[in-house]
C-alpha cells in the first residue's frame, strides 16, 4: 500500500529547466520548484554542462520542500531526463565529457554503422552518440551515463544502474532485457562502457548526507529508478491502460501510448518502452513542437497571439514547424528542414500556421500509428507546456477530431512522483497509483464541423512531405484514406 501520510518527490530534468514536485498519494501538490538550464546550440551540436544540472536540482528541490508541512516524511523520489541525452563519466561518476542532448545530430555516421550492425537506431539516439563520444574522449574505465544516472550518483554517492527506459535508445533490448553484446562487439565498443540495467521503479539507493545538505531532501530517502521524460508525462496523464495515449507538447512533440504487446515498426520510427509491470508503452518523439514559436515570432505574448490567431482557421500559410533540422516521427528524415508554404497575412497568421502545423504533425503521428496497427481507441490526454494554452488545446482537438483530457497538473515530475510511490509500495499497479494522483481539469471536445475545415490543409501538408521524399508514399496514402475519420477510429 502507498503511504497516505508521505509526500513523494518527482524530478524532471528538462531541456530548459529542472522541475521538482512534492505530491501526496491523492495528487495534492504540496510544493514545487524550478531552476533554469541553458545549453549550447550550434548547427547539429546541442550540449549542456552536466554540473549545472546538479546546481539546478539543488535549487529546485529546496524550493519544492520549502513549503512542505513540518515533519512531513518524504516516501521516495524518482526522476526523468530527456531521452537520448548522454555523457561519459569516470569510474567514480565524474563527467569527462559534455552532455550530448536528445537532438544533438553529430553522430549520423555512427548511427549508420550501428544500423549496419543490425541495430534499429535513429541518428539522434544515445547509442550513436556513445560511439561519437568514445571517439572524441576515448580512454580507459569510461562509463556511458544517461542524464538521470549522473544525478542519482550525486544523490546516493555511487554510480547506479541505468533504468531500462533511458537505456532503450542506447541499444538495450527490452524484450530480452539484455545488451546486444554481439552487435556492440562488432562496433568495437569497450566491454565496460555500458552500465547494468534495471526496470523503472527499482530501488537504487538512498539520499546520502552530503546530498541531503545540498538539496534539502532528507538523508535516507529512497531513490527509485525513473523513466524518460515522455514516459514520465505519460504516467502523469494516467494513459497507462491499453489503447490510451498521451500527447506531450513541449519544446518538441512526444506521443506515448499503452498496449498489451509491442507495436512493431521495422523502420524504428516507433519504438516501445516497457512499463515496470512488463506491459508496453509504444510511441515516438518528433522534432516538431512549441519551440518553433519563439524561433519564428520572437518576444511574442502567447496568449495575445492565440487570440489573434482565431481569425485564421485555417491559416493562409502551411507550416511544418521543426524545432531543429531532421525529423524522427512520424517519419525518419535526417535531411528534413522546417518550412512555411504560402505568405502569411501577418504575424498572427504565421502564428496560426505554426499552431496548426503542430496539430497536423500530431494527426500524422496518430495516422502512422494506426498504419502500424497500434490500438488507438482509448482516451487521449494532452500534457506538456503546450497544454497550458486553452486555444491550442481546442485547435488540436478540432484537427484530430476527438476529445482530449487535460489534467490539472501536466508536469512529467508528477509522473515520477507516482512512480516513486509505486516503487516503494511493493504492491498494486502503476496505473492504479497514477489514477489516484491524476486530476482531470477539463475535457476538450472537437467543435462540430471543424475537423472537416482542417482536412484540406492537412492533406496538402501530407502531400508536401511526400513530395519532398520524407514521408513514405504508403503512409501518405493511409493518411488520405482517414481524412473523413477521427483519429481514434479503427
Amino acid at each position: 500500500m502507498v503511504d497516505e501520510d508521505a509526500g513523494w518527490l518527482g524530478i524532471d530534468l528538462g531541456t530548459q529547466s529542472v522541475r521538482v514536485l512534492l505530491v501526496t498519494a491523492d495528487g495534492t501538490v504540496l510544493g514545487s520548484g524550478s531552476a533554469p538550464l541553458t545549453g549550447r546550440r550550434d548547427g547539429a551540436r546541442h550540449e549542456q554542462s552536466p554540473p549545472r544540472w546538479w546546481a539546478a536540482l539543488c535549487t529546485a528541490s529546496r524550493a519544492a520542500l520549502g513549503s512542505a508541512p513540518p515533519g512531513l516524511p518524504v516516501g521516495g523520489l524518482a526522476m526523468c531526463g530527456t531521452s537520448g541525452t548522454v555523457l561519459l563519466t569516470d569510474g567514480s561518476g565524474r563527467p569527462v565529457s559534455p552532455a550530448l542532448m536528445y537532438d544533438d545530430g553529430r553522430a549520423k555516421a555512427q548511427a549508420a554503422r550501428a544500423r549496419e550492425a543490425g541495430l534499429v537506431v535513429q541518428d539522434t539516439w544515445a547509442l550513436p552518440k556513445a560511439m561519437w563520444l568514445v571517439g572524441e574522449y576515448g580512454g580507459t574505465a569510461l562509463r556511458l551515463t544517461h542524464q538521470p544516472d549522473l544525478m542519482v550518483c550525486r544523490l546516493t554517492g555511487q554510480p547506479p544502474p541505468a533504468d531500462s527506459s533511458h537505456a532503450l535508445k542506447t541499444g538495450y533490448d527490452l524484450e530480452g532485457e539484455r545488451w546486444p553484446e554481439a552487435a556492440l562487439a562488432e562496433l568495437r565498443l569497450p566491454d565496460d562502457l555500458f552500465p547494468t540495467v534495471v526496470r523503472p521503479g527499482t530501488r537504487l539507493g538512498e539520499v546520502c548526507q552530503a546530498a541531503a545538505d545540498a538539496t534539502g531532501i532528507p538523508a535516507g530517502t529512497p531513490v527509485l529508478a525513473g523513466m524518460t521524460d515522455g514516459c514520465a508525462a505519460q504516467i502523469a496523464s494516467g494513459a497507462l491502460r491499453p489503447g490510451s495515449w498521451n500527447s506531450v507538447l513541449g519544446t518538441t512533440l512526444v506521443l506515448k501510448g499503452a498496449a498489451r504487446d509491442p507495436v512493431r515498426d521495422p523502420t524504428g520510427v516507433v519504438y516501445n518502452h516497457r512499463a515496470p509491470d512488463g506491459t508496453w508503452l509504444p510511441g515516438g518523439a518528433s522534432s516538431v513542437g512549441a519551440g518553433a514559436l519563439a524561433a519564428h515570432v520572437p518576444d511574442a505574448d502567447p496568449a495575445a497571439m492565440d487570440e489573434r490567431a482565431r481569425a485564421f482557421e485555417p491559416s493562409g500559410a502551411l507550416a511544418y514547424p521543426l524545432v531543429s533540422p531532421g525529423e524522427r516521427f512520424p517519419f525518419r528524415a535526417p535531411e528534413a528542414t522546417p518550412f512555411v508554404l504560402g505568405e502569411p497575412a501577418d504575424d498572427a497568421d504565421l502564428w496560426a500556421a505554426l499552431l496548426q502545423g503542430v496539430g497536423f504533425a500530431e494527426r500524422l503521428c496518430l495516422d502512422y500509428l494506426h498504419h502500424l496497427g497500434a490500438p488507438l481507441d482509448g482516451p487521449l490526454t494532452f500534457t506538456g507546456g503546450g497544454a497550458r494554452s486553452p486555444y491550442w488545446n481546442q485547435l488540436r482537438a478540432d484537427i484530430l477530431g476527438r476529445p482530449a483530457r487535460v489534467p490539472e497538473q501536466t508536469e512529467p515530475a508528477l509522473g515520477m512522483a507516482a512512480l516513486a510511490a509505486y516503487g516503494t509500495s511493493g504492491a498494486g499497479a502503476l496505473a492504479d497509483v497514477a489514477a489516484r494522483m491524476v486530476r482531470v481539469r477539463t475535457v476538450v471536445e472537437p467543435r462540430p464541423g471543424r475537423t472537416a475545415t482542417f482536412a484540406e490543409p492537412y492533406a496538402r501538408l501530407v502531400d508536401a512531405l511526400r513530395d519532398r521524399g520524407w514521408l513514405p508514399g504508403p503512409v501518405a496514402a493511409h493518411a488520405h484514406s482517414r481524412l473523413s475519420r477521427d483519429t481514434s477510429a479503427s
